[in-house]
């Protein structure tokens, strides 16, 4: 069956550096849709985007670059006729939240500018454009495939009418419930943290030392140490609360902030620039440390819980929902929810890796030794024991064991199905002219080369 991406993936969103290669380039006309023409130089700047983000294409990308730019402006004519059109709301909440990743990765507007060879106004209208387009192409697309929703007897039929060879595999699963304890930190150690944090804040303002400097010796937040502990330009609603009203409550170039607690530790903040309703700054990240005593401590109280469990004293949902610091599986036994999907099934490599190391060696119903793992929520350290609650080896999917992903296979094919039969339509409905060098080709669809 040919398939169609449901999601338009042509219309690539992460800019590149100016391609000088086009200067020297003879420009013309290679395909024509409708109105709108595919020019020489369109398709080789999409290439070496492609290149540039390392992403590769299955054959000659002569052939696949234009026919996807193709299809792109079938889906925006239809665009046109149905009246259809992405909200500027949304696209601007796009090129923003894609602008401020682009600061925060490279550094300031000055270095993004340096980075891509063009003002930030520039690479906002190409990002624009960009994200229209994506956002206008999948509401088309939502238009023409509707609300699929299928019965159970609608999936069975397609199970049973699929070939052996296009049987879904499923992957290993498992389901796993986990208790985490958060060891306790004395109330000394978390005065001794801010005050490290007071002091290099106060040797900040009498003008003894640098924040940028303090940032790279001391900060706990690699991926801003490194840095001088610049975040980039970022908006409200990109941090959590406390960093937000720290940062923002900031009013001069310089100015440091007072030390505030977030779910990640201690902080200091300075503002570098506000532009508008964004800022950009520099932080220092402090985590209380653990001592080795109160970290085996937490582990011989683990230790003393897994005991009782091993023993029929306690069941694992009770010496969670009891024991666990971890608000998100504390309340239904212990057991894990897939971020992703919103199940408890996992394959090993969406679970956090130490928890998949432990998983990987248990029988079902075993419990492991107790653990350290990294708690990404909180960004320390914590001590964990995990049970294998149930295990799915991998294998071709049934009916009994995996209706829900067959489901969304047979809905996924359904769509695929109509946008295959609507893409065939439109190209016989529409002018298209190839230029004769690039007419050797062997396109996805058919019907482009008119006879």
């Amino acid at each position: 069956m040919q398939k169609v991406k449901y999601i338009v993936t042509g219309v690539v969103l992460t800019l590149s550096v100016a391609l000088s290669a086009q200067t020297n380039m003879i420009d013309g006309v290679v395909w024509i849709v409708g109105d709108n023409a595919i020019m020489r130089s369109e398709v080789e700047e999409y290439r070496l985007r492609l290149q540039y983000e390392g992403q590769r294409l299955q054959g000659d990308p002569y052939c696949v670059i234009p026919e996807r730019m193709a299809l792109q402006k079938l889906y925006l004519h239809q665009a046109k006729i149905d009246s259809l059109e992405a909200g500027a709301s949304q696209v601007e909440a796009q090129v923003n939240m894609r602008m401020d990743h682009f600061m925060r990765e490279i550094g300031s507007k000055e270095k993004v500018e340096e980075y891509f060879k063009k003002t930030v106004s520039e690479i906002k209208e190409e990002m624009r454009q960009m994200i229209h387009d994506q956002l206008t192409i999948q509401m088309v697309q939502q238009k023409l495939t509707g609300d699929i929703k299928l019965t159970p007897a609608e999936v069975r039929t397609f199970y049973q009418t699929l070939p052996d060879d296009s049987i879904p595999m499923i992957p290993a699963m498992v389901e796993v419930q986990i208790i985490t304890l958060e060891p306790p930190i004395p109330v000394e150690d978390l005065e001794a943290t801010k005050n490290r944090l007071r002091e290099y804040a106060e040797r900040v303002n009498n003008g003894s030392a640098d924040f940028s400097m303090l940032a790279r010796l001391y900060s706990d937040d690699p991926g801003t140490a490194a840095k001088g502990g610049e975040l980039g330009f970022f908006g409200r609603g990109t941090m959590v609360p406390e960093f937000t009203n720290a940062a923002f409550a900031l009013t001069e170039p310089g100015q440091v902030s007072r030390v505030f607690q977030t779910e990640f530790g201690f902080h200091i903040v300075q503002l570098l620039e506000k532009r508008g309703d964004r800022i950009n700054c520099r932080h220092i990240l402090l985590r209380p440390r653990v001592s080795a005593a109160i970290k085996e401590k937490t582990f011989q109280q683990l230790d003393s819980l897994t005991t009782l469990i091993r023993t029929g004293k306690l069941t694992f949902e009770e010496a969670a929902t009891v024991n666990s610091s971890d608000k998100n599986t504390r309340m239904n036994g212990g057991v894990m929810t897939n971020e992703n999907t919103g199940a408890s099934k996992f394959e090993y490599q969406d679970l956090p890796q130490e928890v998949a190391k432990m998983a990987y060696n248990l029988k079902v119903g075993e419990i492991s030794q107790p653990f350290a793992m990294m708690d990404a929520s909180l960004g320390r350290e914590v001590y964990a024991v995990i049970r294998l609650k149930a295990k799915t080896p991998n294998h071709k999917a049934n009916l009994t064991d995996d209706y829900q992903q067959l489901k969304q296979y047979c809905e996924s094919e359904k769509r695929s199905e109509i946008l295959s039969e609507w893409i065939a339509r439109k190209i016989k409905e529409t002018y298209v002219y190839i230029a004769p060098d690039w007419r050797n080709c062997d396109f996805e669809h058919e019907g482009w080369i008119k006879k």
